[in-house]
């Protein structure tokens, strides 16, 4: 029996961040992880690959329809499928060989296999069992998925199987207008299929702001993108080479079937928490099937703690970063934080969207009184220089404090611009404070800041 201070169940980015902050902290730590490569479904099938198709898809985008207005000629590239996924798998492994040695520098244990708690302050791994002091869990999540759809990995895919199709298809159905059905369905329009999202309720991206929803799917609508808005997906019936859909429109329960090569089911992601044992722990969950912790991260379990995807909150790798560092420092006897007000959301389409804090649906909800400052990319001499004019930059501020409440863009960058906002949101930052910090010309933040000014007197280049 191995002894440990802490053991982390899962390697994706909540855990293995956790693992080396753990470390860093003096503690002897070991992370469980049953995948033959760590980084968990992020690195290995999800953000990362995901990140890789979206960025050779949006080069062919560039290569077919800007490249000539800059006096680019020639043939337009044509598309090796088998090269592309090539790129994307090297792209993978780069990054999670980068895991393992950052494992090794900082001295965590790397437990293979699938990873049980038979009892608090025991894990077992295969046919070994190691005790520690305390145990972080951090298995991530799954796709899921609704009934009457089967999924076969072939034909009718999650996010998982729609990374490693063996052709692009024709004809494409995503079920579910959120980030992995969007950003998956723009990949392939780009590369040619004719992609059809069917989602149930009225708007893309529920829960973002209402503005940019609508922005955004005509956006996409004008890439190629088919909406099917309103609908009640039935069924799906898969032969070798083939699929169908039957859905209902909710206006007026008629029933619609369409037909396509490839079935991307993209209804978001639920607790990956199989085989840990907890049941028989004893350890609460909420009625979603989350893990139930405190403010601390721990469970009603003394020495089991638990961050990422199988808590609340929203399923995104920063926030299980977040805690994962957050976490070791509640084990290490220090004081761990997370701001969950101040968690940026990206989509990674042409052009990106990005958030952070409040939606003005939010806002009127709670009768709070604010004003709202925009400025559009039109206005950004970078963004018309670089094809891309299209969006705008949205701040949400408190009507007497000026204090931003929010932020949401669509538009160039918008994924790395959104942390300005989000560190002024931080320190408690006005709009006026960030209206009043130069911006370096030309660059995309301009906009931001023009956004800032757009809260008090006025934009200046619109």
């Amino acid at each position: 029996m191995a002894n440990y201070d802490v053991i982390i169940i899962g390697s994706g980015p909540g855990g293995y961040v956790c693992a080396i902050r753990c470390a860093q902290l003096g503690l002897k730590v070991a992370c469980v992880e049953g995948r033959e490569t760590l980084g968990g479904t992020c690195l290995n099938v999800g953000c990362i690959p995901s990140k890789a198709l979206l960025h050779a898809s949006h080069m062919l985008h560039e290569a077919e329809h800007n490249f000539a207005a800059m006096g680019l000629k020639g043939k337009s590239p044509s598309v090796d499928w088998k090269q592309m996924l090539s790129y994307k798998e090297k792209t993978i492994g780069q990054n999670t060989s980068g895991i393992e040695f950052l494992f090794k520098k900082n001295k965590v244990d790397w437990l293979k296999g699938w990873g049980s708690i038979p009892e608090a302050g025991k894990v077992q791994v295969g046919d070994e069992l190691h005790e520690a002091k305390n145990i972080i869990i951090a298995s991530g999540s799954e796709p899921s998925s609704l009934p009457g759809v089967e999924i076969d990995e072939k034909v009718v895919v999650t996010s998982t199987g729609a990374l490693e199709l063996g052709k692009v298809p024709k004809k494409m159905i995503v079920i579910g207008a959120g980030v992995i059905g969007l950003e998956l369905g723009s990949v392939y329009a780009r590369l040619g299929s004719e992609v059809t999202v069917v989602e149930f309720l009225d708007a893309v991206t529920p829960g973002m702001d209402a503005e940019i929803q609508k922005v955004f799917q005509r956006t996409l609508k004008k890439q190629g993108l088919s909406f099917v808005m309103g609908a009640a997906v039935q069924k799906t019936e898969a032969t070798k080479t083939k699929a169908k859909v039957t859905y209902k429109l909710r206006k007026d329960e008629s029933e619609h079937v369409i037909d396509a090569d490839v079935v991307l089911v993209a209804t978001g992601r639920k607790p990956y928490t199989d085989g840990l044992g907890l049941e028989g722990l004893g350890v609460t969950m909420t009625k979603r099937g989350q893990i139930a912790v405190n403010a601390k991260w721990e469970t009603n379990v003394p020495g089991i703690y638990a961050i990422g995807d199988v808590i609340e909150g929203p399923m995104l790798a920063h926030k299980a970063e977040d805690e994962g560092m957050a976490a070791a420092e509640q084990v290490a006897g220090k004081h761990g934080h997370v701001n969950y007000g101040v968690i940026p959301g990206v989509i990674y389409t042409h052009p990106e969207v990005a958030n952070v804090g409040a939606t003005e649906e939010m806002l009127k909800e709670e009768g709070r009184a604010y004003k709202v400052g925009k400025f559009s990319f039109m206005g950004n001499g970078r963004a018309k220089a670089n094809f891309a004019g299209d969006g705008f930059v949205k701040i949400l501020a408190d009507k007497t404090s000026d204090r931003i409440l929010g932020a949401h863009i669509i538009g160039p960058a918008a994924g790395d611009l959104i942390h300005e906002i989000c560190v002024a949101m931080e320190f408690g930052a006005s709009a006026e404070d960030l209206a009043m910090t130069c911006h370096a010309h030309p660059t995309y933040s301009e906009a931001v800041r023009e956004a800032a000014l757009a809260c008090g007197d006025g934009p200046i280049h619109m």
